[in-house]
């Protein structure tokens, strides 16, 4: 492949669907987090009961308004805001600010310090900046087709592909009720709503084969702590994730403002969208 403005293009790129999942998720997410068919032999009946609730709740009401911030040690730190949809076919707009990073150089470099993504049912978009665009022919849009991410090497397009089309925020609290060790630790005040907390570490060598398992080992993440607020309708009003990787202290929090929102996602025009695909093939002049 031919580089671009000396390879910061094909490097920058992939920073972008990373930024996305990044905000989308922190360490888990998708569905490819267990589902326990029965409480845990360590979690009492009472927070088992509490946390399927909550998932279900969580699954019932199918949007939200969400904000987070997501720190990967040194190589990216992003801000998001945005309302997600999981109603049915996941899909939703975010905007993501790239606050710090090693990853964050080469998009300032190209003038794309915040980046709008949309998702829609095959695909996600994310907007450059004009820099960028001017780059990869004068396109603003760059398109991550799902079923090409499947295509990527190794078990980890897969993984991608379901984070992304399952955008409700229901894995960590499927990761506590496998993970034996959540409870409940009081009542707070969060963003101004009364919230139980709940808290637990999972140990990622307990969890089953699969997607995540690797995705999490692949990182270096050995455990991860996960907070979580829960208001009186047993839906999230904040979470927070961290887990020591072997790129630093990932750490995430984010916080659902309102539930049950309307969602519309407008698809980029066609001509003025570049394919994630032909772009990594191909390269630009």
């Amino acid at each position: 492949m031919r580089s671009i403005g000396r390879g910061t293009v094909p490097f920058a790129v992939p920073v972008l669907l990373t930024a996305v999942l990044t905000a989308l998720s922190g360490c888990t997410g998708g569905d490819g987090a267990p589902r326990p068919t029965a409480s845990p032999r360590h979690l009492d009946a009472r927070t088992a009961a509490a946390l399927r609730a909550v998932e279900q709740a969580t699954v019932r009401v199918g949007s939200a308004r969400i904000s987070s911030t997501t720190v990967m040690g040194s190589l990216l730190s992003t801000r998001s805001e945005g309302t997600l949809d999981w109603a049915g076919d996941s899909t939703g707009t975010l905007t993501i600010t790239y606050t710090a990073g090693t990853l964050a150089a080469p998009l300032r470099a190209l003038g794309s310090t915040t980046m709008e993504a949309r998702l829609l049912p095959d695909a996600y978009y994310a907007r450059v900046g004009a820099e960028f665009a001017r780059r990869i022919g004068g396109r603003h849009w760059i398109r991550y087709d799902y079923d090409d991410l499947a295509g990527l090497p190794g078990s980890s397009g897969g993984y991608l592909r379901d984070q992304l089309r399952n955008t409700a925020p229901v894995p960590p609290v499927r990761l506590l009720l496998a993970s034996g060790d959540a409870r409940a630790v009081g009542q707070e005040t969060v963003a101004g709503r009364r919230a139980r907390h709940y808290t637990g570490t999972v140990d990622v060598a307990s969890l089953a084969e699969g997607a995540l398992k690797k995705q999490l080992t692949d990182a270096g993440v050995r455990s991860e702590q996960i907070d979580l607020w829960v208001d009186d309708r047993h839906l999230i009003v904040k979470k927070t994730e961290k887990a020591a990787m072997t790129t630093g202290l990932m750490t995430q929090t984010a916080t659902y403002g309102t539930y049950g929102v309307p969602v519309a996602v407008q698809r980029p025009p066609a001509a003025d969208t570049k394919d994630f695909a032909d772009l990594m093939r191909t390269g630009e002049p």
